[in-house]
């Protein structure tokens, strides 16, 4: 391995913040429990063949009854925060109206467990989840969902803005439109192709509406908005393939990035505004652009873009890792996503390529002069885990060494990217989130596809500790070592109190 923890320790700056990440849905579980609504989500993974194996997420890894074991092993690990979502459903059932005690119940014994365990939450408003009700009335294609999402911060603001650190508006909007409404992948399983634009801007307006609430209710905590970035690499020198590159980066990038940040949408969409309905009002683009006290940007991958329709919508291997509904072909399309040559893949088909971090931070720096400090709300990689059962000793090893030297070339590239001199070093880079805590329910791939630190078996629900576990558990061993000897030594090189 590259990076030993310790080596790598010694180059993160002490007040650098470690920390993992979920999501409710993909973990809690108990869906008809303690009052909980239906989501969107509940629905979709019901209909057969939207997920992989037709793998129902109704009890997922039992977080809702296993929290307190949970947040043990974080503290366990040694983490400094922990990054996860609320179930609007089990907070707001209806996704407006009244309030479901039992679901601010469970958050509130969650934060209290957290903060007397010393982990900071960062906790994210909307990750995917809308309640039934709003899907019914149209999601985000109808604009009275962005002003649900800001009452809903209303709520979140009064029952947990005491003990909240960061909040997290909006989890990836980009995918919210792309899988759920252009693609159909993912709930509320529309395909609506360019039709989904205006999920874009709903979005990003419940992002600004929810800001504004939480400012209003003066929560002491630090708020943003986590939006996915990639790269975007043409195939080849061919100049359909560049442009189709930068129209890519456009509609998976900047269309997210930029209103928020610069406060406009790209030329080429405000262009595309003389020919279709989508016209946002300058009141709207000034409450999607307040100031931000933190941007999360979520990295797993850099894009390989070509011109054309291609063999398929997506590379083979991701195909095959989400299901055999996507190993077709898109007849049409402008362009298509390609494998990058002989790189290494993760089990989703997602290809391995640290050094294209520092470019994504890069880009972030040279786009948003203004950029605000900056997390990486998620990175991580799905494996295919071999559990091998010590017999002698009686326990379970997970050797996981390929997410192990993913994520310490990831924090390092990370690191190294914003340090003086480095291709980003202007960006103030806060912290990085692990993703995940726990292999979980993954959306339209079930649960093919782990990411976790800890491993579940989904029946027995039994967490064992993999070797990424071991191996940040070490690194945040070793950076509290470094500080509290550079908190001795500060104390041993003061001068006697003079009586």
């Amino acid at each position: 391995m590259k990076h030993s923890a310790k080596d790598l320790a010694a180059r993160i700056p002490p007040s650098f913040t470690m920390g993992v990440a979920t999501a409710a849905f993909q973990i809690e579980g108990a869906l008809d429990e303690d009052g909980r609504g239906p989501s969107g989500w509940d629905v979709f993974a019901r209909k057969p063949g939207a997920i992989v194996d037709d793998h129902s997420p109704v009890t997922a890894c039992d977080h809702y009854h296993r929290m307190p074991e949970d947040v043990a092993l974080m503290k366990e690990l040694g983490v400094d925060s922990y990054r996860f979502s609320l179930s609007w459903s089990r907070i707001q059932p209806g996704g407006s109206g009244p309030v479901n005690p039992k679901g601010i119940d469970f958050y509130d014994r969650l934060l209290d467990q957290l903060l007397a365990s010393g982990i900071s939450p960062m906790v994210t408003l909307y990750h995917w989840d809308t309640p039934l009700p709003l899907d019914e009335a149209g999601g985000w294609l109808n604009r009275d969902t962005a002003y649900r999402l800001g009452e809903f911060a209303s709520i979140a603001a009064a029952a947990f803005g005491d003990r909240v650190a960061r909040w997290v508006t909006v989890n990836e909007p980009a995918t919210v439109t792309t899988n759920g409404y252009a693609l159909g992948l993912h709930a509320p399983g529309e395909s609506q192709l360019l039709k989904a634009l205006p999920t874009v801007h709903h979005q990003l307006l419940g992002h600004g509406l929810a800001m504004q609430a939480l400012r209003a209710a003066k929560v002491p905590g630090e708020i943003g908005i986590t939006n996915v970035y990639s790269p975007m690499v043409p195939a080849s020198n061919n100049p359909l393939d560049k442009l189709s590159t930068a129209l890519m980066d456009v509609f998976q990038n900047r269309l997210f990035a930029d209103p928020v940040l610069l406060g406009k949408y790209p030329d080429v969409i405000r262009a595309a505004t003389f020919f279709s309905s989508f016209s946002p009002s300058d009141e709207d683009m000034d409450l999607i652009s307040k100031p931000l006290d933190f941007y999360g940007l979520n990295y797993y991958m850099p894009t390989r873009v070509a011109a054309g329709p291609g063999d398929g919508a997506v590379p083979p291997g991701m195909a095959e890792a989400m299901g055999d509904d996507l190993s077709g072909s898109a007849p049409g399309a402008p362009f298509h996503i390609t494998e990058f040559p002989n790189a290494e893949t993760t089990a989703y088909g997602w290809p391995i390529r640290p050094d294209y971090m520092p470019v994504a931070l890069a880009e972030m720096a040279e786009r948003y002069p203004e950029l605000p400090p900056v997390f990486i709300t998620e990175g991580g990689a799905s494996f295919e885990d071999v559990v091998v059962r010590d017999k002698a000793g009686d326990r379970i090893i997970i050797p996981d060494e390929r997410r192990l030297r993913y994520l310490a070339e990831h924090i390092s590239s990370a690191v190294e990217a914003t340090s003086p001199g480095g291709p980003a070093e202007s960006i103030d880079l806060r912290g990085y989130y692990v993703w995940s805590l726990l292999d979980n329910f993954e959306w339209s791939a079930g649960y093919k596809q782990p990411f976790g630190l800890l491993h579940v078996d989904f029946e027995s629900m039994a967490r064992t500790p993999k070797a990424s576990y071991y191996w940040l558990q070490e690194l945040q061993d070793a950076r509290k070592e470094a500080a509290a000897k550079a908190v001795g030594e500060s104390a041993a090189g003061e001068p006697e109190p003079v009586a």
